[in-house]
């Protein structure tokens, strides 16, 4: 074509919305070669273009349309470090060089809808190795990998495998969350977009371990991209015999299917999900039975998040003790952490369990990109624990975070300044719940309209110490009377909130006093 150098410049979300489609536009213009990827991650450096020269990537970032001219220039002459927005060889900034990408290795470096990319990085190695793998093995693999699901609960996911694969049944299936619903998370997203063949990988293994085969993808419909992205990987997968009823070549057969939600946040509670699958209602079902046991269509049933599918080819690769000598404790493997809210650095950093909250919000994020004091962060979504400075020297793992009434959620943290009145916060909880409600069990249903009223009425002043005990009452009573997570949930930032910083709940004219001098937690 000619002797311009290939240029990458990623598709997803986040970056489209930056201008990542005027830059490729421009380049086209410019007579470039260009693929388009996913992202690395770094959200503040997108639109992010790169080169690769001798085997590395070089970036350049953010850049947008205007500096197309400039860069073909740098680009064309070799000399990349002239450019002001050169950022140097991808690999050896301290955000990637500090990372231990399993799950989001290939994200960012190649095309998403190229097979032939996804297998020269490794893809499918692990779906052939377990096409002629006994399916006890395979879960005996993951069991012993300790992958817990990445989704919130933290369940151990070979537990899940070992009862579909016993349980007896004419049909089973294998359901994929990934209805990402919660403020602050974007990695689901991310990996569909970027490197979509990995998670349907993920789930054909499941499917030849435990017997199932056929799979549906459960994808929330405010993520097209990653619908149009996914839809024809899943085609693609068809077509190259990695699906259907032949797969890898080994005999064995698994169907996938997506399936696209209609935007209730309650579907990315399990049984909710599943009612919608089945054309009913998303509201949620009683447990037992457990959908391992009588799951979509009353059958047994593997339902995972996007993360935990796309841990399982590596754990089948490299073997299940492998993976679990990473993290801490009872928390094994990576957890793909997304930075957002008054940060310098957001995006999505991938390491084993085990760093602080100082260590991934300070030293990694950078701090708060206001240059404000940073006075809380949320932890695991929008029914995640508000945590204060004192305790952001505690390790991420599964058992330290519940030690202090929090959890790892989905991996989502959302930062603070000085300024969040966490009276407000613990309203939009409330108020989220109401909202988001299925409405079928009282306490939430009703629970959540009554805390938005009791938290209105406290900030007002209005018989102040009475409503302070209805509040504690009324947590506890959605705690212990919800149905499912949604209403037991609610309450933990409410909780959080009022236990970590009281000031904000008390009187109005000491929370005015407050607000106008008293020094804030640095």
């Amino acid at each position: 074509m000619n002797d311009a150098p290939t240029i990458f410049i990623p598709l997803d979300s986040v970056a489209l919305a930056l201008g990542a489609e005027e830059v490729a536009a421009a380049f086209l213009v410019a007579d470039f070669d260009i693929v388009r990827t996913g992202s690395r991650g770094m959200h503040w450096l997108e639109p992010l273009v790169e080169i690769e020269v001798g085997g590395a990537r070089i970036g350049f970032g953010p850049v947008d349309a205007g500096d197309t001219a400039s860069l073909r220039e740098v680009l064309l002459s070799g000399n990349f470090a002239a450019h002001p927005k050169y950022v140097g060889a991808i690999d050896e900034l301290d955000w990637m060089k500090n990372q231990q990408r399993l799950i989001f290795a290939r994200c960012g470096i190649v095309d998403p809808l190229s097979l032939d990319d996804y297998e020269e990085a490794g893809g499918l190695t692990a779906l052939k190795k377990a096409a002629n793998t006994p399916a006890g093995s395979l879960c005996e693999e993951v069991l012993a990998s300790g992958l817990r699901g990445r989704g919130g609960a933290g369940f151990p996911a070979g537990v899940k495998w070992k009862t579909v694969a016993e349980a007896q049944a004419d049909a089973k299936y294998i359901v994929c969350n990934a209805d990402e619903g919660d403020s602050g998370t974007f990695a689901d997203r991310m990996i569909m977009e970027g490197d979509p063949f990995l998670l349907i990988e993920g789930m054909a293994i499941a499917g030849l371990a435990v017997g199932a085969t056929r799979g549906f993808i459960y994808l929330r419909s405010e993520y097209p991209l990653a619908e149009r992205i996914l839809g024809e990987a899943v085609r693609i997968a068809y077509n190259e015999g990695v699906l259907g009823a032949d797969v890898c070549g080994s005999g064995k057969s698994f169907d996938l299917e997506l399936f696209i939600g209609a935007g209730a946040y309650i579907c990315g509670e399990e049984t909710s999900l599943l009612n919608s699958l089945e054309g009913k209602r998303g509201e949620v079902r009683a447990k037992p039975p457990l959908p391992a046991l009588e799951g979509l269509h009353g059958k047994p049933t593997l339902v995972h998040n996007v993360l935990t599918f796309c841990a399982v080819p590596d754990i089948v690769r490299a073997g299940g003790k492998a993976y679990a000598s990473l993290g801490v404790g009872k928390s094994c493997g990576t957890m793909a952490f997304q930075l957002s809210g008054d940060v310098k650095f957001p995006g999505l950093f991938e390491a084993p369990f085990g760093l602080t909250l100082r260590d991934l919000v300070e030293r990694i994020g950078g701090g708060a990109r206001s240059g404000k004091g940073i006075r809380a962060i949320q932890i695991g979504g929008p029914l995640g624990a508000y945590l204060p400075p004192s305790q952001f020297d505690t390790i991420i793992d599964y058992e330290a975070l519940l030690a202090i009434g929090a959890g790892v959620g989905h991996g989502g943290i959302v930062v603070f300044n000085e300024d969040v009145d966490l009276l407000e916060q613990a309203r939009y909880a409330f108020e989220f719940c109401a909202e988001e409600s299925c409405g079928k069990c009282t306490p939430c249903r009703i629970g959540a309209v009554r805390g938005v009223e009791v938290i209105d009425r406290i900030g007002r002043g209005e018989d102040h110490a009475e409503n302070m005990q209805t509040l504690t009452d009324l947590c506890e009573l959605m705690v212990d009377g919800s149905l499912c997570a949604m209403g037991g949930m609610t309450p933990i930032p409410v909780q959080s909130a009022l236990n970590n910083f009281p000031e904000d709940f008390a009187f109005p004219s000491i929370r005015r006093t407050f607000a106008a001098g008293a020094e804030k937690t640095p």
